[in-house]
C-alpha cells in the first residue's frame, strides 16, 4: 500500500514546480518575464487556475513573499514589511482600493496574478505590465511537456520506474495543470496497483457501507459494472465480450441493463 498512500497524497499537493515553455504562448510569456527580471515595474499576470501565473510571478522575483488577496490583513502587513511581494488572486481581495493605496504609500514592487480579464481601470494606476497566460486547451504543446513532468514527479516521489502507457491517454485540462496533475497521478496509481493493493482499497471502502440483509446483491455492481465496461472497452462487442466471461449472451444483456444506472 506504500505506492496508493504516497501517490495519492502527493496528488493532494498540486504544485507547478516549473514553467513550461512548449508551445509559442508560453515562450512568449517567458519572455516576458525574462525581461521583467531587469526591471522593477509592477506586472499583473491573468488567465485561468493553473495556467502557470504563480510559477512565472515566482520565476520573475524569486525572493519575493507569496500571499493570496483574500488574506488581507496578512497583505497588508506583508506591504508594509517587504520591497518586493507577489499576490496571488488579487481581484478576489475584499478591499482593492486599500490594498492599492497601501501599495502606493510603501512604493514596494508587485507581481499579482487575477483570474479576471474585466480589470478595470482602477488597476492602471498600479500595473505597468499586463499580460495573460491562455488556458491549456490553447497550449497543447504544453500538455505534452507537463505530462511528462508529473510522470517524472511520481517516480522521484515512489522511488521507482512505474509504467505509463500513453497511449489511449486522454489529458484532462477542465481546470488546466491542476487537473491534469491530479489524473496523471491518479492514473499512475491505477496502471501500478497490485491485485492485493486493490482489494485492500475495496476493503476498506465496503467495511463502513455492509450490516444489511441484501449486501451482496447490493454491491455486486462493484466488481461486475468496471468487468464489463473494461471488456466492451476491448472487445468492441457483447457476443464477444459474453464468449470470454464465459456468460450467456442473454445474461450479459441483462446485467448490462440492470447496471444502466452507472452508464452501461
Amino acid at each position: 500500500m506504500i505506492l496508493v498512500v504516497v501517490v495519492l497524497a502527493a496528488a493532494v499537493a498540486v504544485v507547478v514546480t516549473k514553467f513550461i515553455t512548449a508551445s509559442n504562448a508560453s515562450k512568449e510569456a517567458f519572455k516576458t518575464a525574462n525581461l521583467l527580471k531587469t526591471l522593477t515595474v509592477n506586472t499583473l499576470i491573468y488567465g485561468e487556475r493553473g495556467t502557470g501565473k504563480k510559477t512565472l510571478a515566482k520565476y520573475i522575483v524569486p525572493n519575493a513573499s507569496i500571499i493570496d488577496a483574500s488574506s488581507f490583513d496578512e497583505l497588508l502587513t506583508a506591504i508594509e514589511s517587504s520591497n518586493e511581494i507577489i499576490i496571488t488572486n488579487i481581484d478576489n481581495s475584499p478591499n482593492i482600493q486599500r490594498v492599492f493605496q497601501a501599495i502606493k504609500n510603501k512604493k514596494i514592487r508587485v507581481i499579482a496574478t487575477c483570474s479576471s480579464t474585466n480589470i478595470g481601470e482602477l488597476y492602471d494606476d498600479i500595473f505597468s505590465v499586463k499580460f495573460d497566460l491562455p488556458p491549456l486547451s490553447k497550449r497543447m504543446e504544453d500538455v505534452e511537456a507537463l505530462i511528462d513532468l508529473y510522470i517524472d514527479e511520481v517516480k522521484e516521489i515512489v522511488r521507482e520506474d512505474i509504467k505509463f502507457n500513453k497511449t489511449n491517454f486522454i489529458p484532462d485540462i477542465s481546470d488546466n495543470s491542476i487537473s491534469l496533475k491530479k489524473q496523471i497521478f491518479s492514473y499512475s496509481f491505477l496502471e501500478n496497483i497490485s491485485q492485493n493493493e486493490l482489494m485492500h482499497l475495496i476493503e476498506n471502502y465496503l467495511e463502513d457501507k455492509i450490516g444489511t440483509n441484501n449486501d451482496y446483491r447490493n454491491n455486486l455492481h462493484i466488481y461486475e459494472v468496471p468487468l464489463i465496461r473494461a471488456g466492451l472497452k476491448k472487445f468492441k462487442s457483447q457476443l464477444q465480450l459474453a464468449d470470454k466471461l464465459g456468460l450467456n449472451r442473454n445474461t450479459l444483456r441483462k446485467k448490462i441493463a440492470e447496471n444502466s444506472e452507472y452508464g452501461l
